[in-house]
C-alpha cells in the first residue's frame, strides 16, 4: 500500500504526529511531493522517536524547509486563487530545474525528444512515463519538480520508438539510464516493453543498462513474488543477450539497509547476474557524519553491491534545509573513506553533477588565506576537461559550484562552453 498525504491522515500513523505537525504538514505537502510506502512507515521508521528518525526526516516535510516569508504567502491567502499562486512561486523560487536540465533536451531535425536527456556522449538518460513517480518522495529530491504541476516541461516519454529512434542514430552511445522518478515502479509491461527495444540488432552499440531506483531501500517486494521471478527471468534474459545490467541504487541511510526483505531482494538480483551500485547525496540531519558512511558502505559491500558516488545535495528543493558545505563533505567522505577496507573504496566523492558535468571535490590545499579547494571533472558536456585538476578559492560558506570562485584556466574553458552551448542550441541537427 502506498500512502498519499490524504491517506496517510486516515491511517493510525497520523495518530503519532502532534495537531501542530500535522498542521505544517497539510501546508508542506502543497509545496513539496509526498508519497509513502507501509513498508517504509511500518519497517523503517522508529516512531519511538520520529522526530529525530533519519527515515522519518527523509519522507516528511519539515517546518523549517520553508522561510518565514513563504510560511506568511501560505498562511496569508484568502482565497484558492491566493494559494495557488503562492504555492507557484514558492516552488518556482525553489529552482525546479538545477544543473541545466533542461538544456539536455535533444532533437533531431525539427524532432525533439522530450523524454530523453543527452547529457554526455556516450550516456543517454531515458525517462519513461509510466515510471514518473517513486514508491516513496524524498525530502531532499532533486526532480522534485517531476511530481508536481508548474505547468512547464516534465522529462517523460510513452513512447517505444522515440527510444529506438534515438539511439539508433547515435551510434557513440554505450550506455543508457532508466530513470524518473523510479522505473521500477513501472508494471512488468511496461518495463519489459522498453528493455525489449534494447533488444533490437540496430541498438547493439547500447552495452550496458542502468536503472536508477530507490525501490530496495523504499519497496524491496518489488523484487519478490511472482512479479518479482518474471523481473529477474526478464533481466537474466537481457544478460544472456550480452546486456549488462546494472542497478544504479540509492541508499541514504544504513537503516534501509536492515531488514530481511532488503537482504534476499539483494540477494535474488545477484543470483540473476544484475550488478548493484550504491549512490545517495549528503543529506543534512538524515547521513551527515563520517560515521553513517563508513557502516553504510561497509554493510553494502558485505551485502555484495559496490559503494559508486557520494553526492553533493543539489541546488534545488529545500537545498538551505539539507545542503552541507563543501569543506564539511570532503570531511566527512575522507574520514569515512579512511576507515573501509579497498573493496568499498570504489566509491568516489564528494561529487556535485553541475552543468558542466560531474565535479569531484578532491582536496583541500593551503593555509590561511591561500586555502584553496581541488578539483575535476569526472564526467564533463566536454570530454577534454575531464580529469584536468583546477582550483577555486576555499570558501566556508559554498555548498555548491556555483558558490565557488574558479581560477583560470578553468573559470574561461567553462565559460567558453557556455557560450558555445548557447550557439550551438540555436542551431538545428540536420538527420541527413
Amino acid at each position: 500500500m502506498f500512502y498519499s498525504f490524504k491517506r496517510f491522515l486516515e491511517s493510525e500513523f497520523a495518530n503519532r504526529l502532534s495537531v501542530e505537525e500535522l498542521n505544517d504538514l497539510r501546508y508542506l505537502t502543497k509545496i513539496f511531493p509526498f508519497k509513502a510506502s507501509r513498508y517504509v512507515l511500518e519497517e523503517l521508521i522508529d516512531w519511538q522517536k520520529y522526530d529525530s528518525d533519519p527515515i522519518f526526516r527523509l519522507i516528511f516535510p519539515r517546518h523549517n524547509m520553508l522561510s518565514a516569508a513563504h510560511w506568511a504567502l501560505l498562511r496569508d491567502a484568502n482565497s484558492e486563487a491566493e494559494e495557488r499562486s503562492a504555492i507557484k512561486h514558492i516552488r518556482r523560487f525553489l529552482n525546479p530545474h538545477p544543473g541545466g536540465q533542461k538544456d539536455n533536451i535533444p532533437k533531431i531535425g525539427d524532432r525533439p525528444f522530450g523524454g530523453i536527456q543527452h547529457k554526455y556522449k556516450e550516456t543517454v538518460l531515458f525517462f519513461p512515463a509510466q515510471g514518473q513517480t517513486c514508491h516513496s518522495y524524498c525530502t531532499y529530491c532533486f526532480r522534485w519538480a517531476q511530481f508536481v504541476n508548474l505547468d512547464e516541461h516534465k522529462f517523460r516519454s510513452k513512447e517505444c520508438k522515440d527510444l529506438f529512434d534515438y539511439l539508433s542514430f547515435n551510434k557513440e552511445v554505450t550506455d543508457i539510464l532508466f530513470t524518473g522518478g523510479d522505473p521500477m515502479w513501472m508494471s512488468n509491461a511496461h518495463l519489459f516493453s522498453y528493455l525489449d527495444v534494447l533488444l533490437s540488432p540496430e541498438l547493439h552499440h547500447v552495452q550496458n543498462i542502468r536503472i536508477g531506483s530507490k525501490s530496495l531501500a523504499f519497496y524491496p517486494q518489488r523484487y519478490l513474488g511472482p512479479a518479482g521471478d518474471a523481473l529477474l527471468d526478464k533481466f537474466e534474459h537481457m544478460i544472456e543477450r550480452g546486456k549488462n545490467i546494472t542497478l544504479m541504487a540509492h541508499f541514504s541511510h544504513g537503516r534501509e539497509l536492515s531488514t530481511k526483505k532488503v537482504a534476499l531482494a539483494v540477494q535474488r538480483l545477484r543470483q540473476a547476474g544484475v550488478v548493484i551500485r550504491t549512490q545517495a547525496p549528503l543529506i543534512r540531519g538524515i547521513n551527515d557524519s563520517a560515521e553513517d558512511w563508513k557502516e553504510m558502505w561497509e554493510e553494502q559491500v558485505r551485502m555484495g553491491m559496490i559503494p559508486y558516488y557520494m553526492f553533493i545535495e543539489r541546488d534545488t528543493g529545500a537545498h538551505d534545509y539539507f545542503s552541507v558545505p563543501l569543506y564539511r563533505a570532503y570531511r566527512i567522505f575522507t574520514d569515512a573513506y579512511s576507515q573501509v577496507s579497498g573493496l568499498a573504496k570504489t566509491v568516489r566523492g564528494p561529487s556535485m553533477s553541475a552543468w558542466p558535468g560531474k565535479v569531484l571535490l578532491s582536496g583541500i590545499t593551503g593555509q590561511g588565506a591561500e586555502r584553496k579547494f581541488i578539483l575535476k571533472f569526472i564526467q564533463a558536456r566536454n570530454p577534454e576537461i575531464i580529469n584536468q585538476v583546477f582550483m577555486a578559492k576555499f570558501d566556508l560558506q559554498a555548498t555548491w559550484l556555483n558558490d565557488l570562485e574558479i581560477e583560470s584556466p578553468m573559470k574561461d574553458q567553462l565559460e567558453k562552453m557556455r557560450d558555445d552551448y548557447n550557439d550551438f542550441s540555436e542551431e538545428i541537427i540536420d538527420v541527413a
